[in-house]
């Protein structure tokens, strides 16, 4: 039996074994870390659960590619429960509220109630969140195997998509945001992703969330990972913890093994690396045979930002709403590099794993991109602690100031930065998502073979840009189906 040697064994890592296994290989996974799952993960503290991933899933509807995904790696299940929320966001400013609701008839009667003056672009906004429902992300095999038969089905059921494309493709979220007239919906906008993102890219978030195709499994992000991991041993599939590869062996341009810190190898007849693409290049193997894209990308941080935070998590008592994610201003606060006077908050009471006593947690995030990171980076590591702290005492007090029934109720629970990111999950800056693509910019997108080097498959989000759970899901099939290619074997797995 043919050997598959896979590198991570994150949400990318445990499909890629999942699938080597379906397909009749052996399957191998050396992870750095004690647990499954990267950064698809949740932790513990003062017995309060925290979840670092998950706000919502994409790929939950049954009728989509993306979800027999989901559930051919055993994330989902037609049983799977999911929490009953009803909101995307809140936005609040100067006593004033405005919602995106899964309802989208309640979104845009409200907006219209908001800013009658704005009308006509709320009416073409709740248009283009129609459009972009059409927007399924194809997972039935990588589109490098695609033939015109395909193209032609995706149009079909994308028809109106390209209109969004076409009228907003070079927008950002910012320019966009300053086509309405009301300043509230002017932040509301600007408040989920940075400003500097493709306002294609909300549009399609937002849009996901409403078409029931982006629905939050109960449990959290952790479970999530683990019944994956679970599915995988119960194939047959071996997973090595504590167990950090340090290089990938190339003979004779093929790739044919790994090796550990203390010298010790292991062979394989194929190799997958599903961990970021800065330690894949350069660590494990040579950087020469980085694919231009990424040389690219990496090269030009401004035109190609990414996406990290610094975060806080509380416990609170448990009141209505259970299920919020709001964004209100603050006094400005300098947060790495950067100083901002929005800050949002989002409740977890809609889910039994996140309360306890009465309580339950609530968590707050300040996007932070490379020149934060930077930042986090030049400090010692008391100074480091000490400015933690500092901002968990200056955000404490803003929550309490802007929500008022929150105060003297908060209970700390911990804290972290994007260096948190880097050391935990080797993320390149900290970044918890792929590149992000400011508008005009070409998108970061790998076929996972490595030119120069057989046998060696790249999967993991950083494969596709912006990334996310889809992307390392599907990357995972996608490499061992490729392998299955070149076999020339089925690869409808």
């Amino acid at each position: 039996m043919e050997k598959i040697i896979i590198i991570g064994a994150g949400v990318a890592g445990l499909s890629a074994g999942i699938y080597a296994r379906l397909a009749g290989f052996d399957a191998e996974i050396y992870e750095s870390n004690v647990i499954a799952g990267g950064e698809c993960t949740g932790w513990n503290r003062k017995g309060y659960h925290i979840d670092n991933c998950i706000h919502w899933l994409t790929g939950t509807r049954k009728d989509t590619a993306l979800y027999e995904v989901w559930k051919k790696v055993g994330a989902l299940t037609d049983d799977t429960e999911y929490a009953d929320v009803s909101t995307f966001l809140s936005s609040v400013s100067n006593g004033k509220k405005a919602t995106l609701w899964l309802d989208l008839n309640r979104t845009k009667k409200e907006l219209i109630v908001l800013s009658p003056e704005d009308r006509e672009e709320i009416e073409s906004f709740i248009r283009y969140v129609e459009y972009a429902k059409q927007c399924m992300f194809p997972a039935e095999k990588p589109m490098d195997m695609w033939k015109i038969k395909d193209y032609i089905e995706m149009g079909k059921t994308m028809m109106d998509f390209p209109k969004i494309t076409k009228e907003l493709g070079n927008i950002s979220i910012e320019e966009y945001a300053k086509r309405f007239k009301h300043p509230l919906i002017q932040k509301m906008l600007c408040d989920y992703l940075p400003k500097e993102n493709a306002i294609t890219s909300f549009l399609v978030s937002y849009a996901t969330v409403v078409n029931g195709n982006g629905e939050i499994p109960l449990g959290g992000s952790l479970q999530l990972s683990l019944r994956m991991e679970k599915r995988f041993k119960q194939l047959g599939g071996k997973i090595f913890y504590n167990k950090p590869v340090a290089s990938i062996v190339v003979k004779n341009r093929k790739a044919i093994g790994v090796t550990f810190a203390g010298g010790e190898a292991v062979s394989a007849d194929y190799v997958i690396s599903t961990v970021d693409t800065n330690v894949l290049f350069g660590r494990l193997i040579d950087s020469k045979y980085m694919p231009r894209e990424l040389k690219v990308a990496y090269g030009n941080p401004k035109a190609y930002p990414i996406i990290s935070a610094f975060q806080v998590a509380y416990s609170v008592p448990l009141s209505e709403p259970r299920d919020a994610t709001i964004f209100t201003d603050i006094k400005p606060l300098t947060v790495g590099k950067k100083t901002v006077d929005r800050m949002g908050i989002k409740l977890y009471g809609y889910d039994k794993i996140y309360i306890k006593d009465g309580r339950c947690v609530l968590q707050t995030c300040i996007n932070q991109s490379h020149e934060d990171f930077a930042y986090w980076k030049s400090l010692s590591k008391e100074n480091y602690q000490a400015e933690k702290d500092r901002l968990v005492m200056e955000i404490t007090k803003r929550i309490e100031q802007e929500f008022s029934q929150f105060a003297g109720q908060l209970e700390f629970l911990d804290a972290w930065t994007p260096l948190t990111y880097e050391r935990y999950c080797n993320a390149y800056h900290g970044s918890y998502m792929s590149f992000t693509v400011a508008p005009q910019k070409k998108a970061v997108r790998l076929k996972g073979a490595v030119k120069g080097v057989k046998n060696l498959q790249v999967a993991g989000q950083w494969t596709y840009t912006p990334g996310g759970l889809p992307v390392a899901v599907t990357s995972g099939k996608f490499a061992v189906q490729r392998i299955l290619k070149r076999q020339k074997r089925e690869i409808n797995i």
